[in-house]
């Protein structure tokens, strides 16, 4: 990676994207510390610990801790995310939409500006919902409508600049600038999370407790990041013939390929939406002032990753067992959405392409789909355990961070896309400079 980066430094146009990307980042962490005034962020960041529990964790692991300080870009990257979750979700649903998809450059012009319109939408809402809220709660000084009007406004601007920077990094920078951004606020936590292991669980302790609790916690991130880095390259390659055809003397096409098929798919998807459905019914009596008693209070308790994994109350960990099946399920839900079997199918067949040993049409059809939901569970399974293993260190022996396994997919996945990137652009100068000599 450092090798590549070193070459790159020595062309002079990628020096230039970046170093773009690296200003524009310094822009976003600038951002992402100035609060908007008049807010008490220290009964905020404790009222959204309660209130959203590991929910909460991943979401300010998202936005670069700016969430939990209400800062100028505190919904950052998030109402992004959300609008184009949900205009993929739509493009299933909706002919017109899938059409667009299917209009090459135009279409996606046309649903980038649709996202661009729901970004702006969810930031307006999510953030009337979130000053409503803490107005509610007594978090924001004088709560009155200008006040409201003035959160919503700033939180609003925030998110469209962020989303208007990411699409400068686009077209200007290296990679992708929503996920680089996404990217560079998960790292930015990784400090202090790592600071409040060490005083956790190493100062302060005898040199043979410290020595074994340093060795374990680096332990775990190396298992943690190799599983992660397995999880996200793995692939099943099914391997495709194409018939030749005869044009005058000569065949043509008879070619030898195949159709790539991640394990992990659906990426982090499941776990954001798991995460979302487990933590909604406590947002909403939140929001509302109410609080839930009786054997409502034990539900609502077992619906939060904070008291997963105690032994005192192991019938909390019903919420666990609810949180993996909602990862496994959205994993199948959300892979047979971007993959089509039968489309494959049917496109392998109009080219004149087969599997080996099975007929097109109808065959291939099931066999792809047999292949596919065999290769879901096994991703399904991995990101249950990349998700669960932080949960666990935290309900076990107390150890709340904020980088966990979701974070890593996040950063492992975005890193080996940007060095792909770079390593396209580095060949294409290196063949032009070829042909120029």
């Amino acid at each position: 990676m450092l090798q590549t980066l070193r070459n790159a430094f020595k062309i002079k146009d990628l020096r230039k994207k970046l170093l773009y990307t690296f200003m524009m980042l310094v822009v976003i962490r600038i951002g992402c510390q100035l609060p908007i005034p008049g807010i008490d962020t220290t009964a905020i960041k404790g009222a959204l610990e309660n209130m959203f529990g590991d929910s909460f964790n991943m979401l300010n692991t998202l936005t670069g801790g700016s969430f939990e300080t209400m800062s100028i870009f505190a919904l950052n990257v998030s109402p992004y995310i959300t609008s184009s979750i949900i205009v993929q979700l739509l493009t299933i649903a909706i002919p017109a939409l899938e059409e667009m998809q299917r209009d090459g450059e135009d279409g996606r012009k046309k649903l980038a500006e649709i996202t661009r319109y729901l970004t702006v939408g969810l930031a307006i809402l999510e953030g009337l919902g979130t000053s409503i809220g803490f107005g509610r709660m007594g978090y924001l000084g004088d709560y009155n409508a200008m006040t409201i009007a003035t959160m919503v406004i700033t939180l609003t601007a925030g998110s469209a600049l962020v989303m208007w920077i990411g699409e400068q990094i686009t077209m200007k920078g290296i990679g992708n600038g929503i996920s680089i951004i996404l990217m560079i606020n998960i790292i930015s936590r990784l400090p202090g999370d790592l600071g409040d292991l060490y005083q956790k669980f190493v100062k302060d302790k005898a040199i043979g407790p410290a020595i074994l609790s340093a060795a374990i916690i680096l332990l775990v991130m190396v298992v943690t990041i190799v599983l992660v880095v397995l999880l996200q390259d793995a692939e099943r390659r099914i391997p495709v013939q194409y018939s030749g055809k005869m044009q005058g003397r000569r065949t043509v096409g008879g070619q030898s390929s195949h159709i790539p098929l991640k394990v992990n798919t659906a990426n982090v998807i499941p776990i954001i939406f798991a995460s979302s459905i487990m933590s909604f019914p406590q947002i909403v009596t939140q929001l509302f002032n109410k609080t839930a008693t009786g054997f409502w209070s034990e539900v609502f308790a077992s619906l939060s990753s904070n008291n997963w994994f105690d032994m005192s109350h192991p019938k909390r960990n019903i919420g666990l067992l609810i949180y993996i099946v909602l990862i496994v399920f959205f994993a199948y839900f959300y892979t047979a959405i971007i993959f089509n079997p039968i489309e494959v199918a049917n496109n392998m067949k109009k080219s004149g392409g087969f599997i080996p040993g099975i007929r097109p049409g109808k065959p291939t059809q099931d066999h792809l789909t047999k292949i596919l939901n065999y290769i879901i569970f096994i991703g399904a399974v991995g990101l249950v355990i990349v998700a669960i293993i932080p949960i666990f260190f935290s309900g076990v022996f107390g150890a709340n961070v904020s980088f966990g396994g979701t974070s890593l997919i996040i950063v492992v996945g975005v890193i080996l896309e940007t060095l792909k990137i770079i390593e396209s652009q580095m060949l294409v100068r290196h063949y032009k400079g070829f042909l120029n000599d």
